[in-house]
């Protein structure tokens, strides 16, 4: 999946100010997500029918996970939080 320069952007802004993407929706590789979450500043989520994307900020990387069925909104969600917890715990 390719990402534009445009998208990351966006969402780099959101989690400068939270609620930014709501109105517009979350672009990814080509994609629409609605938000539908997230802690503000630290992690933005979407979802697009069965599927859906996490994204947690560090202070050095974005961390995307993209999922479908049969993983569900709540593993995913854990498994990008907890990969962003270490590497924030890593100093990345």
């Amino acid at each position: 999946m390719q990402f534009t320069t445009e998208e990351i952007t966006a969402i780099m802004k959101d989690f400068e100010e939270p609620g930014s993407l709501a109105p517009i929706g979350l672009h990814l590789g080509g994609v629409k997500y609605m938000v539908i979450q997230g802690e503000a500043g630290a992690v933005i989520g979407g979802k697009k029918g069965s599927g859906g994307v996490t994204i947690k900020k560090t202070s050095m990387t974005l961390i995307i996970g993209i999922y479908d069925e049969p993983l569900t909104p709540g593993q995913c969600n854990m498994i990008v939080e907890r990969l962003g917890d270490y590497l924030i715990d890593q100093g990345l």
